[in-house]
């Protein structure tokens, strides 16, 4: 009779005891499977870029997390973008996409509060839907094909709204990385804007009262005129009006290229042939300079847009035509070299320093050089080089020339030349 209730009271304690510990291991259990699954979401989150790439890692987890069917809708403003459908692999592939369904997804996106399936709110829908938030609203909505009278449990809702919550983040990251591009674009194109104006208001005013006080003296005093003398205004205005134009290409041309709104059209050339039609386009002053070719292979080819790649050796000869004395010699020189074409344009004239080697191809940038008829460049001519050559997918570098001068060297792709072609 004692015995009994003893081994009574024991065998309760024993139980309770038991199904507290197992109640603890399973909430363990359940608290490191989440630990698990949010530290994945995370890294998986942190790896993503661009917001779909976000919105397919987050969807992935929760078909692992859940085994149904998922709907998701990225927010633009107050309307919902075209849904993105992750199905498991025995889905039963119902209707997900439906009038009703959008409605209800649109009003969570309103409302910034969960709706359809299982709640008190447009119960009728086929998913459950939920917004991914963030402390500006709502940047997603979330649909889960829940099947009636089957709601999710406690601890998957729980561990839902924690890995949405690692997606919101991570949609919110990604916002404000891309409104960060945006400003640092926009303060860029201020910055080009501002330069632009201050550069034109103090380099343009030389040609443009050239241009006109030359024309003023011609219209008032033309019949009064020696030949020569007409012909030397003629040719000053010419200048200046060549000048203002190649000016005009540049800053076209390079607005272009940094817009990504030039057509490359890529063909294999000639060398010879781009350095051929380059020297006939040149400066008018290039008689005054010693200018040669130096190509070891007549047939040395690469793959080039010709027009674009004619104005890169437009503008670095002439700029060693402006800044170089009269008398001096230029090179332009190419070989191969492996998959590579090298390209040098070479003069003996005073060269530049080690500094302003560095910043040649910077925008706006100017050597101090004196120039013999007074006109100072923008700094877009070197500038617009390096983009194209950049858009070539080669590159281009200023150095010393042995005993003195400059050479820029700048690499393109080599072409094959078959025998029979």
């Amino acid at each position: 009779l004692v015995t009994f209730p003893i081994m009574f009271m024991v065998a309760l304690l024993t139980g309770s005891l038991a199904t507290r510990l197992k109640d603890n291991a399973k909430q363990s259990a359940n608290s490191a499977y989440r630990t698990k699954i949010l530290f994945e979401t995370n890294q998986l989150l942190q790896r993503e870029t661009d917001e779909q790439a976000v919105i397919k890692a987050t969807a992935g987890q929760l078909l692992k997390l859940l085994r149904k069917d998922i709907v998701v809708y990225l927010a633009n403003g107050q309307e919902l973008d075209s849904p993105s459908i992750f199905r498991t692999p025995d889905s039963n592939q119902c209707e997900l996409i439906s009038e009703n369904e959008k409605a209800v997804a649109a009003w969570v996106l309103r409302n910034n509060k969960h709706a359809g399936a299982t709640t008190n709110t447009l119960p009728g829908a086929k998913c459950l839907y939920l917004s991914i938030r963030s402390t500006g609203g709502a940047l997603a909505v979330v649909g889960i094909a829940v099947e009636s009278g089957h709601p999710l449990q406690s601890f998957e809702k729980n561990l839902m709204v924690a890995l949405l919550d690692e997606c919101a983040l991570a949609l919110e990251k990604e916002l404000t990385m891309r409104e960060k591009q945006q400003a640092e674009a926009q303060a860029g194109q201020e910055a080009l804007r501002a330069n632009l104006l201050r550069a034109i208001s103090h380099d343009l005013r030389t040609p443009l009262t050239s241009i006109s006080g030359n024309a003023n003296i011609l219209m008032e005093r033309a019949d009064q005129l020696e030949p020569e003398k007409r012909r030397s205004l003629f040719t000053a205005i010419y200048d200046d009006a060549m000048w203002l134009i190649n000016l005009v290409e540049n800053l076209l041309a390079i607005t272009k290229i940094e817009d990504n709104r030039v057509n490359m059209n890529m063909e294999p050339e000639l060398l010879e042939d781009i350095f051929s039609e380059a020297l006939s386009h040149l400066d008018r002053n290039a008689c005054k300079h010693h200018i040669r070719t130096e190509l070891a292979d007549d047939m040395l080819m690469a793959d080039m847009d010709a027009r674009l790649m004619v104005q890169v050796v437009i503008n670095i000869v002439n700029n060693a035509i402006k800044y170089t004395p009269e008398g001096s010699h230029i090179t332009l020189s190419a070989e191969k070299s492996g998959q590579s074409v090298i390209v040098e344009i070479a003069d003996d004239g005073p060269g530049v320093s080690a500094e302003a080697r560095e910043r040649l191809f910077d925008r706006f940038y100017t050597v101090g050089n004196e120039r013999g008829d007074g006109r100072r460049g923008l700094g877009l001519g070197l500038s617009l080089c390096k983009s194209i050559i950049t858009a070539h997918g080669g590159t281009i570098e200023a150095i010393k020339n042995e005993p003195q001068g400059t050479i820029f060297r700048f690499t393109l792709h080599a072409s094959e030349v078959n025998a029979h072609e």
